[in-house]
Protein backbone atom coordinates (compact mmCIF):
# COMPACT_ATOMS: atom_id res chain seq x y z
CA UNK A 1 0.00 0.00 0.00
CA UNK A 2 3.33 2.22 0.45
CA UNK A 3 3.00 2.79 -3.57
CA UNK A 4 -0.91 3.97 -3.60
CA UNK A 5 -1.71 7.68 -4.26
CA UNK A 6 -3.84 9.35 -1.03
CA UNK A 7 -6.72 11.36 -2.04
CA UNK A 8 -5.28 14.59 -0.77
CA UNK A 9 -2.03 13.90 -2.94
CA UNK A 10 -4.50 13.06 -6.11
CA UNK A 11 -6.30 16.40 -5.37
CA UNK A 12 -3.41 18.35 -5.53
CA UNK A 13 -1.64 16.83 -8.42
CA UNK A 14 -4.79 17.43 -10.61
CA UNK A 15 -5.17 20.82 -9.62
CA UNK A 16 -1.62 21.30 -10.14
CA UNK A 17 -2.12 20.42 -12.86
CA UNK A 18 -5.15 22.14 -14.65
CA UNK A 19 -4.26 25.12 -12.91
CA UNK A 20 -0.28 24.65 -14.71
CA UNK A 21 -2.02 23.65 -17.95
CA UNK A 22 -4.07 26.78 -18.47
CA UNK A 23 -1.72 29.22 -16.65
CA UNK A 24 1.16 28.12 -19.84
CA UNK A 25 -1.25 27.40 -22.43
CA UNK A 26 -3.56 30.61 -22.33
CA UNK A 27 -0.63 32.69 -23.14
CA UNK A 28 1.10 30.00 -25.82
CA UNK A 29 -2.17 29.70 -27.37
CA UNK A 30 -2.75 33.61 -28.85
CA UNK A 31 0.77 33.49 -29.56
CA UNK A 32 0.64 32.99 -33.98
CA UNK A 33 1.84 29.77 -34.88
CA UNK A 34 4.50 31.58 -37.11
CA UNK A 35 6.22 33.78 -34.20
CA UNK A 36 6.14 30.39 -32.10
CA UNK A 37 9.99 29.50 -30.77
CA UNK A 38 10.65 26.45 -28.46
CA UNK A 39 11.68 26.75 -25.66
CA UNK A 40 11.73 30.67 -25.82
CA UNK A 41 8.34 31.13 -26.13
CA UNK A 42 7.67 28.85 -23.26
CA UNK A 43 9.71 31.20 -21.00
CA UNK A 44 7.88 33.09 -18.40
CA UNK A 45 5.25 33.12 -15.35
CA UNK A 46 3.99 29.74 -16.78
CA UNK A 47 7.22 27.89 -15.61
CA UNK A 48 7.80 29.98 -12.48
CA UNK A 49 3.73 28.60 -11.57
CA UNK A 50 4.80 25.06 -12.48
CA UNK A 51 7.46 25.19 -10.02
CA UNK A 52 5.55 27.10 -7.43
CA UNK A 53 2.90 24.17 -8.00
CA UNK A 54 5.07 21.16 -8.17
CA UNK A 55 6.56 22.68 -4.45
CA UNK A 56 3.46 22.72 -2.74
CA UNK A 57 1.81 19.67 -4.23
CA UNK A 58 5.31 18.10 -2.84
CA UNK A 59 5.27 20.30 0.52
CA UNK A 60 1.41 20.34 1.37
CA UNK A 61 -0.16 18.01 -0.76
CA UNK A 62 2.26 15.60 0.40
CA UNK A 63 2.49 13.97 -2.78
CA UNK A 64 5.31 11.56 -3.95
CA UNK A 65 8.14 13.30 -5.69
CA UNK A 66 8.13 11.24 -9.09
CA UNK A 67 4.16 11.67 -9.36
CA UNK A 68 4.95 15.48 -8.78
CA UNK A 69 7.60 15.36 -11.07
CA UNK A 70 5.53 13.79 -13.93
CA UNK A 71 2.11 15.18 -13.50
CA UNK A 72 2.78 18.79 -13.16
CA UNK A 73 5.54 18.44 -15.64
CA UNK A 74 3.22 16.94 -18.35
CA UNK A 75 1.24 20.19 -17.70
CA UNK A 76 3.87 21.56 -20.21
CA UNK A 77 3.69 19.71 -23.59
CA UNK A 78 -0.09 19.39 -23.01
CA UNK A 79 -1.07 22.82 -24.09
CA UNK A 80 1.47 22.20 -26.71
CA UNK A 81 -0.02 18.86 -27.83
CA UNK A 82 -3.97 20.58 -27.44
CA UNK A 83 -2.83 23.21 -29.90
CA UNK A 84 -0.72 20.42 -32.56
CA UNK A 85 -4.28 19.14 -32.69
CA UNK A 86 -6.16 22.16 -32.90
CA UNK A 87 -4.01 23.40 -36.15
CA UNK A 88 -3.42 20.36 -37.87
CA UNK A 89 -7.14 19.73 -37.61
CA UNK A 90 -7.11 22.95 -39.78
CA UNK A 91 -4.16 22.80 -41.70
CA UNK A 92 -2.35 19.09 -41.73
CA UNK A 93 0.49 20.72 -43.09
CA UNK A 94 1.18 23.11 -40.07
CA UNK A 95 3.38 21.76 -36.94
CA UNK A 96 5.68 18.75 -38.93
CA UNK A 97 8.41 18.96 -36.94
CA UNK A 98 5.08 18.22 -33.81
CA UNK A 99 7.60 15.92 -32.09
CA UNK A 100 10.24 17.68 -31.60
CA UNK A 101 7.68 20.27 -30.58
CA UNK A 102 6.54 17.26 -27.43
CA UNK A 103 9.67 16.71 -26.84
CA UNK A 104 11.65 20.18 -25.97
CA UNK A 105 8.22 20.85 -23.94
CA UNK A 106 8.22 18.00 -21.85
CA UNK A 107 11.67 18.50 -20.96
CA UNK A 108 10.99 21.75 -19.94
CA UNK A 109 8.17 20.60 -17.96
CA UNK A 110 10.15 17.95 -16.54
CA UNK A 111 12.62 20.36 -15.37
CA UNK A 112 10.98 22.96 -13.31
CA UNK A 113 8.59 20.28 -11.69
CA UNK A 114 11.46 18.30 -10.70
CA UNK A 115 12.69 21.91 -9.00
CA UNK A 116 9.84 22.74 -7.22
CA UNK A 117 9.43 18.80 -5.90
CA UNK A 118 12.85 19.27 -4.99
CA UNK A 119 12.13 22.46 -3.37
CA UNK A 120 9.31 21.03 -1.63
CA UNK A 121 10.64 18.16 -0.30
CA UNK A 122 13.04 20.51 1.76
CA UNK A 123 10.46 21.19 4.71
CA UNK A 124 10.03 16.81 4.98
CA UNK A 125 13.86 16.66 4.34
CA UNK A 126 14.42 19.01 7.20
CA UNK A 127 11.94 18.13 9.78
CA UNK A 128 13.47 14.52 9.29
CA UNK A 129 16.65 15.94 10.97
CA UNK A 130 15.80 18.05 13.20
CA UNK A 131 13.34 15.38 14.79
CA UNK A 132 16.54 12.71 15.03
CA UNK A 133 18.68 15.61 16.58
Amino acid sequence: MKNSITPHAAYWLVAAFVISFFVVGVPYWQIPYAKVSLPNTLYGTGLLVIGVLAAAARAVGKARLLAVILAVGAAVPAPILARIAVDTAKDPTSHNLWPFEIVIAAVIGVLCSSAGGLVGSLPALFSRHNGAA
